[in-house]
């Protein structure tokens, strides 16, 4: 059974950056730098306008996600999402949880709408995933992500009203 609980920097930062330095090691799907140090997890992960949480199956952290403004001041009714999923836990169906859940605290935070701002294409699972639970794509921004296995990739716009 996965639960999901608001994250403790003192108690799941281990956890969290467990997980967080195995998806970005690749540089295929997120934007962080590859060779990112433990130390910056805090302004990635934990900064004070963000909202952290964990998917917990017994006892072990299988998955992460923040909620934060997509923009400041007049564009802050719009949320912004990250996701991850332990490697070891990828193929659960946590990604869909972890999704559907952010989605109703976003709400419950009182956001209008969320934005993904950089989903790359490459990235089917993710791309369907953010599909199946309501998100459309925006638009293609050509070649705005720099894999580090194929070179320039284009990325989407993804957006959900919450309303």
């Amino acid at each position: 059974m996965i639960a999901i609980r608001k994250a403790d920097i003192t108690k799941d930062y281990d956890g969290i950056w467990e997980i967080f330095h195995q998806v970005i090691a690749s540089g295929d799907t997120y934007v962080i730098a590859p060779d990112t140090p433990k130390s910056a997890l805090t302004k990635h992960w934990f900064a004070d306008y963000m909202f952290t949480y964990v998917a917990v199956e017994d006892g072990v952290i299988c998955g992460t996600y923040i909620i934060k403004p997509n923009q400041i001041d007049l564009g802050s009714h719009i949320a912004n999402g990250s996701y991850m999923v332990h490697p070891a836990f990828q193929g659960k169906g946590i990604g869909r949880i972890l999704g559907e859940h952010s989605l109703q605290e976003a709400k419950d935070l009182g956001f209008k709408a969320m934005q993904f701002n950089i989903v790359v294409s490459t990235n089917t699972h993710a791309v369907k995933l953010w599909q199946k639970i309501g998100f459309q794509i925006m638009c293609t921004l050509p070649k705005a992500f720099n894999h580090q296995q194929l070179g320039l990739v284009d990325a989407y716009v993804m957006y959900q009203s919450l309303e």
